[in-house]
């Protein structure tokens, strides 16, 4: 998993509260006043709504109002991304997104700029991609499934959610750093993909540790490796990839809180220091731990770091593997 520092209030939070707000805060008023607004670029049920949804209700309680999720699916999560770019520097509308939302706008133009038009708060959570095969393909570890892969160049599928998605990107850089052939199959989402992966007309994928972690354990898919650079505490006897064989290979989904370019900074402070109480609760931490996801709470400053490297990173790997948005 990329490292993250795990973080809790910032020492100068309460300097930082002491300051005047600058121009479109409420001046003179503590925030929050009314319920806030959490865009979602997903719909109910996936992966990146469980973790909207499962951090509303501590965020609910410590600041006094509302959480609410907003659910704004499509454009591969352009539509809620769009929204909350143009929404009032407040505090009132925020964004939670996905690695996959960054990925997007590699390969595709957008109407936003995830760097422009949005203030960092902080990481919540991460899931570290799984290499999963079917149990009918005839292979038992990562050095085996590359050496069939080699052996049968252009022969094995791999699902993923997606054009220029993570996953897809996550397959791409698999076949670069083994040097194998593989053909990539999107699909609409999750769900379909492990459709297809569960009855064996796929044969891999590379999905997060949320989406195909429950199959593993019910034995419906068998996981070669973990794409962290640890070993996982949900699975500590499956291998990294990197020690399997594959050097330097690492793919996280994780989910982040980000709020309009312009917003407060003491606001920005107070939800940070939310979301790091929030995660580290029990009831969230355990909950997360069920879909081998773990809560995770930087700093505004580390979690742009985080974005711009991720940027970074996969921009090289589309233009190895010359993909291109829809």
């Amino acid at each position: 998993m990329n490292t993250v520092l795990r973080t809790s209030a910032a020492a100068g939070l309460a300097a930082a509260l002491a300051i005047a707000a600058p121009p479109g805060a409420a001046q003179g008023t503590a925030y929050p006043v009314k319920p806030i607004r959490m865009t979602v670029a997903s719909g109910a049920g996936g992966g990146l709504d469980f973790v909207a949804r499962l951090v509303a209700t501590p965020l609910t309680e410590a600041l006094g109002q509302s959480v609410v999720v907003d659910n704004r699916a499509g454009a591969s999560g352009s539509i809620a991304a769009e929204l909350a770019a143009r929404a009032a520097p407040d505090g009132y509308t925020l964004m939670l997104l996905s690695a996959s939302l960054v990925v997007y706008g590699i390969a595709n133009k957008t109407p936003y700029d995830l760097f422009r038009d949005f203030d960092p708060i902080s990481l919540v959570s991460a899931s570290p991609y799984i290499l999963t095969v079917h149990p009918s393909l005839p292979v038992q570890s990562v050095k085996d499934l590359v050496a069939y892969a080699k052996a049968n160049p252009s022969k094995l599928n791999f699902a993923s959610t997606g054009n220029a998605s993570l996953a897809h990107l996550a397959g791409e850089l698999f076949a670069i750093s083994t040097g194998t052939k593989l053909v990539h199959v999107p699909y609409k989402g999750v769900g379909a993909a492990l459709t297809d992966l569960l009855s064996g007309q796929i044969q891999m994928s590379f999905l997060s540790g949320g989406s195909v972690y429950g199959q593993v354990r019910n034995q419906k898919l068998r996981a070669l490796g973990i794409a962290s650079t640890t070993r996982a505490k949900m699975a500590p006897e499956l291998p990294t990839l990197i020690e399997a064989g594959v050097p330097g290979y690492a793919v996280t989904q994780w989910h982040g809180l980000l709020a309009p370019r312009g917003t407060p900074r003491a606001v920005i402070d107070r939800l940070h220091k939310e979301i790091a109480r929030a995660v580290s609760r029990p009831e969230v931490a355990s909950r997360l731990a069920l879909d081998g996801t773990e809560g995770i709470a930087s700093s505004p400053q580390q979690f742009a770091v985080h974005l711009r490297s991720e940027r970074d990173q996969w921009a090289k790997v589309a233009e190895a593997a010359d993909i291109r948005g829809n």
